[in-house]
């Protein structure tokens, strides 16, 4: 036997199989901490505990204007919607 053997370290991390549920003002809150120029995106949802990928995609939703934080009782209008009732508003008020 080789008097150097080298053996590498397996580390399992495993999380139970639950899924996490994110309140809306967590999720705007850890996306506006990747707003920050120095703030790396990995290391954000390495710290809060969320997977990079649904990070990015919480981050884009938001950067696009596609998200929308609602409680569970509010009624929800598309954006598209809005603007139009907004063109609508800006109409009647020139008229």
């Amino acid at each position: 036997m080789p008097e150097h053997v080298f053996m590498s370290e397996i580390e399992i991390i495993t999380d139970g199989g639950r899924r996490r549920r994110w309140t809306a003002a967590e999720k705007l809150r850890i996306v506006e901490e990747t707003l920050d120029d120095r703030a790396s995106i990995s290391v954000v949802a390495r710290r809060k505990g969320v997977a990079p990928n649904l990070l990015y995609r919480w981050r884009r939703l938001v950067l696009e204007g596609e998200s929308v934080a609602v409680t569970e009782d509010d009624d929800v209008t598309s954006n598209k919607v809005v603007r139009h009732l907004e063109d609508r508003i800006r109409e009647d008020a020139e008229a």
